[in-house]
């Protein structure tokens, strides 16, 4: 090894400011929630994946839970303007509702931990922070597609039968399903391409058999 390569090797991290390294830690753990389940991530390998050591990780976080909250708070935080960008875009109610899913799945295929980090939360202890977090992103989230059914429906691109709270419990389980199946097969490359298709079956559903 030469001496320039020991130098490299043995200069120091650069020192960042708290919120940056906070920000790093975040995008750590949603990395690596895609190789592994939310439930077998240390935070050791936290600690290893960032090059901190494990006592440097919890001067920027108080607890693993904090860790947590913070990583859920990202996901909700970048999913949710991606989601806003779509209601905003104009267009028909059933334009919107398709620009929501599609954008709802090109944010799985940047961030292919998120839909684990999601279900881990929701899957977790009622009274912990962030399923209560969890909770009310997903509540918040089918309010706003039932309504944008309900007009589409109101205006006749819908069945007249479909219960605006049926449909949009079907739209957000289904590209949770959509989500988390290509997630755990690692095939989120062609998610945007599959929520398309599913879309459309789904649209064929709530439009229903004509009369």
């Amino acid at each position: 090894m030469s001496s320039r390569d020991s130098t490299v090797l043995l200069r120091p991290r650069r020192r960042l400011p708290s919120h940056e390294r906070r920000a790093e830690i975040v995008a750590a753990v949603v990395e690596l929630a895609r190789e592994r389940g939310p439930e077998a991530i240390t935070t050791q390998a936290i600690a290893d994946r960032v090059a901190l050591t494990h006592g440097a990780l919890f001067r920027h976080f108080a607890d693993k839970e904090a860790i947590w909250v913070a990583v859920f708070d990202w996901v909700r935080g970048d999913l949710g303007a991606a989601v806003d960008a779509a209601f905003a875009g104009g267009g028909s109610p059933v334009e919107i509702l398709e620009r929501v899913f599609l954008a709802h799945a090109r944010f799985v295929a940047r961030h292919p931990g998120a839909p684990r980090i999601l279900y881990h939360a929701l899957q977790g202890d009622e009274r912990a922070p962030m399923h209560e977090r969890a909770h009310r992103m997903v509540a918040g989230y089918a309010r706003r597609v039932a309504a944008c059914i309900r007009e589409a429906r109101d205006a006749g691109d819908l069945s007249p039968a479909l219960d605006p709270q049926i449909g949009a419990t079907l739209f957000v389980a289904t590209l949770q399903g959509l989500a988390l199946q290509r997630s755990l097969l690692g095939g989120e490359g062609g998610i945007v391409d599959a929520a398309r298709a599913t879309f459309s079956l789904l649209l064929d559903g709530m439009r229903g058999v004509p009369q």
